[in-house]
């Protein structure tokens, strides 16, 4: 499970532009005008060896009550909840104002892993303007310039001290229970479909959505095999969350939840249709390398004739055609429509997810994919894929050796995936490719195919 890291503060002291620096990308849109960053951007964040998740968070101002700062606010500490470690962005040039005073009390009681990052310090001569912000009680105090990269270096190697040890990553070991994520936006059904599962009342069910806000694991045995459901939605009711930070608290959630699960249910309102936050919460369990299933809930609650499940299907593959391997089931939580069929669904999946072949059958296959149509030619040079072999599952990874393995293009890769699902018969899971350049200790540096002797 991959660790997270919030970057929090007043708007438009430069937490957008860590957050880039950070990721290593410009994934956040960075204006010169407060308040710009409104909903989180998520990234991940490599350094030292060590990847963390990252969350860029919305700034907040302490004494708003309502409006978008005030939402802003409310997400921001609801990212500090879940995050391990707080960096908290103030602006040198703007120097120490109330706000910061403020925010620092709500951060120092939320969470005991707080990096102070004073921005915008682009010099020696900036120095200076650090000393002011120690009053705010941090003992870890960073000059940075965002923008330039001065001074992250420093406050990531401390950053990365204070991240909890990393967990082993699951590959094949774990397989005896598998652990499911429901995940979607707020209201779509997650918690009646868990109770429906499990044959209980075991959360509270509101038509409001945010009513639930904590993550549970719930034990589930289905025709002798157990399971561990990770419900998304929670237990208890909170006061205080509207919709607006609800959903992105439930981002959060949903981040969390995909790290910990080997297969992600993501429930789909048929009532509204594919939204956007539905595409990012699949696109995340896609880069996250986890089994996929997509569920169009409510599915009683609209009017249908014979083509309306074709249509809403073809919708699926048109709008979230980047996950075009994971099934789709029709179901009604609340009526317990198909329901029944989505375990087996999850058994399937997850087989893809643990699929293995051996080294022999995958180069039969590879050899029998080139035949049937060869690599294009690279800057006049033809490209061989010479062997393959498998480096894990969870999501199934191969790794094909070429004579030039940065220059396979997309279209190939895919086509390669997609040989790969068909002759396997792979469902529900991304596949990795990897194209490893190993010199070949046969052919001579004057040209290919010259063998030695």
């Amino acid at each position: 499970m991959s660790a997270l890291v919030a970057v929090v503060g007043r708007p438009n002291v430069g937490k957008s532009t860590l957050f880039n620096r950070l990721i290593g990308e410009k994934k956040a849109i960075v204006l010169d005008t407060p308040g710009v960053t409104r909903d989180r951007q998520y990234g991940v964040g490599r350094w030292d060896r060590r990847e963390f998740d990252v969350v860029d968070t919305g700034g907040f101002e302490p004494e708003a009550e309502e409006g978008v700062v005030a939402s802003m606010r409310r997400q921001a500490m609801l990212a500090v909840e879940a995050a391990d470690v707080v960096i908290f962005v103030v602006d040198a040039r703007e120097g120490l104002v109330l706000a910061d005073q403020e925010v620092a009390q709500i951060l120092r009681r939320a969470s005991e892993r707080v990096f102070l990052a004073v921005n915008k310090i682009d010099g020696a001569r900036q120095e200076g303007d650090t000393a002011e912000f120690y009053s705010l009680g941090f003992t870890e105090v960073f000059s940075v310039s965002a923008e330039h990269g001065r001074g992250v270096g420093e406050l990531l190697d401390e950053v990365i001290r204070a991240l909890p040890p990393e967990e082993d990553d699951e590959g094949e070991e774990d397989e005896r229970i598998t652990r499911v994520a429901l995940v979607g936006r707020p209201n779509v059904g997650k918690s009646t479909l868990t109770n429906r599962l499990l044959g209980e009342e075991r959360m509270i069910v509101d038509a409001v959505a945010g009513t639930t806000r904590d993550a549970i694991d719930a034990r589930l045995r289905y025709e002798d095999k157990d399971y561990l459901l990770i419900d998304t939605a929670g237990l208890r009711r909170s006061r205080g969350i509207d919709r607006q930070s609800s959903e992105g608290y439930s981002v959060v959630r949903t981040l969390r939840a995909m790290e910990r699960c080997h297969v992600a249910v993501l429930l789909i309102d048929a009532t509204i249709g594919i939204t956007d936050q539905d595409a990012r919460i699949a696109g995340l369990a896609n880069e996250k390398g986890r089994a996929l299933v997509l569920v169009v809930n409510k599915w009683d609650a609209i009017e249908k004739d014979h083509k309306t499940a074709k249509v809403f299907t073809e919708e699926i593959q048109r709008k979230l055609m980047f996950v075009d391997y994971a099934p789709i089931l029709f179901i009604s939580s609340l009526t317990g429509l198909r329901v029944h069929k989505l375990m087996g669904l999850v058994d399937q999946v997850r087989a893809g997810h643990l699929f293995r072949a051996s080294t022999g059958v995958l180069n039969r296959w590879l050899e029998k994919t080139v035949e049937h149509h060869h690599p294009p030619m690279v800057k006049g040079r033809r490209l061989r894929l010479t062997y393959a072999t498998q480096a894990r599952t969870a999501p199934p990874t191969l790794v094909i050796s070429c004579n030039l393995p940065e220059e396979v293009h997309f279209s190939y890769k895919r086509y390669l995936i997609n040989q790969f699902r068909e002759s396997f018969d792979v469902v529900g899971t991304p596949i990795r490719i990897k194209f490893h350049g190993k010199k070949n200790p046969f052919v001579t540096e004057e040209g290919e195919g010259k063998a030695k002797g």
